[in-house]
C-alpha cells in the first residue's frame, strides 16, 4: 500500500511539473497538441500509479518522450510558420464586414448556433452590431464591434440607456423558428411576405434571418443564393 502511495506521489509530481513547464494555465489557452498531450499523460500516469506489477519506468519513459515531443512541436512552431499552421491551424474569420461567412463556417464544422452563443457570451445579442469576428484557433471567439457600437457608453454621458430586448431568430439555415415567430408576435405569411419585399424567393435560400425589437428585419442569404446581406424596417404593431 506505501509502494501504492510513492509511485502515484511520483507520477503527479512529474505529470505536473511538466503542465506547468508548458506554460498552460487554463484548458481555454491549450493548442490541439497540447490538448492531446495532456489526455495522454493522464492515460500515462494512471496505469502504473494504480498497478503495481507495470514497473515506474513504464509509465516515466512515455511521460517524458511525450514532453520532449511537445516542447520540440513547440520550438518548430516559434521558427515557422508553416509548421505553426499545420499544428495549431489558423484564425478563421466568420464574420467580414458584418456580413456572416457561410462557407468559413461550413468548413469550421461551427453551426450558426456556436457563432450566436459566442457572440451572446460577449454580450452581443445583434450580428448587426458585429464588424468582424474571427474564431481563433483555440475555439475562442474574438469581436470587433461595428464603431457605432463601441464606446463611449450612455454612462459616459450619464444617460439613461434604452430598454432593450434580444433579437428573434427567425431563420437559420433556411429553417423556420415558429415558436420565434410567435413570441414576436408574427406569422410565416407575415415572414414571407417580407422576404418578398426584399426580393427573397424562398426561405430555403436564407441563411440567417432575425427581427430586432424595433422591428429591423435582418436577413442574410446563402451562399449559393447570392449571399446578400438585407435589412427592412417592418412595423412593430404589424401581427402578420
Amino acid at each position: 500500500m506505501l509502494i501504492l502511495f510513492f509511485r502515484s506521489v511520483i507520477l503527479y509530481t512529474m505529470v505536473f511539473a511538466i503542465l506547468r513547464l508548458t506554460g498552460k494555465r487554463q484548458i481555454s489557452d491549450l493548442q490541439p497538441f497540447d490538448l492531446v498531450m495532456t489526455l495522454l499523460l493522464a492515460e500515462l500516469a494512471s496505469h502504473p500509479a494504480s498497478d503495481i506489477a507495470t514497473p515506474l519506468l513504464y509509465g516515466a519513459v512515455p511521460i517524458l518522450t511525450l514532453f520532449l515531443v511537445q516542447q520540440l512541436l513547440a520550438y518548430l512552431s516559434l521558427k515557422s510558420h508553416k509548421i505553426r499552421s499545420f499544428v495549431c491551424g489558423r484564425p478563421l474569420i466568420v464574420i467580414a464586414n458584418g456580413i456572416i461567412q457561410e462557407s468559413v463556417l461550413k468548413a469550421a464544422r461551427y453551426t450558426m448556433n456556436d457563432l450566436l452563443e459566442q457572440l451572446r457570451i460577449k454580450d452581443i445579442f445583434e450580428i448587426d452590431k458585429v464588424a468582424y469576428a474571427i474564431l481563433e484557433t483555440n475555439g475562442s471567439l474574438s469581436v470587433l464591434p461595428k464603431g457605432i457600437h463601441q464606446q463611449p457608453s450612455f454612462g459616459d454621458f450619464k444617460l439613461k440607456p434604452p430598454e432593450e430586448q434580444p433579437p428573434h431568430i427567425l431563420v437559420l439555415d433556411g429553417t423556420v423558428f415558429r415558436e420565434e415567430l410567435q413570441r414576436a408576435g408574427k406569422s410565416e405569411e407575415w415572414l414571407k411576405l417580407q422576404l418578398q419585399r426584399m426580393g427573397v424567393k424562398h426561405v430555403k435560400d436564407v441563411f440567417f434571418a432575425s427581427l430586432s425589437a424595433n422591428g429591423l428585419l435582418h436577413v442574410q442569404d446563402k451562399e449559393r443564393a447570392g449571399g446578400k446581406d438585407r435589412r427592412i424596417q417592418t412595423t412593430v404593431t404589424d401581427h402578420g
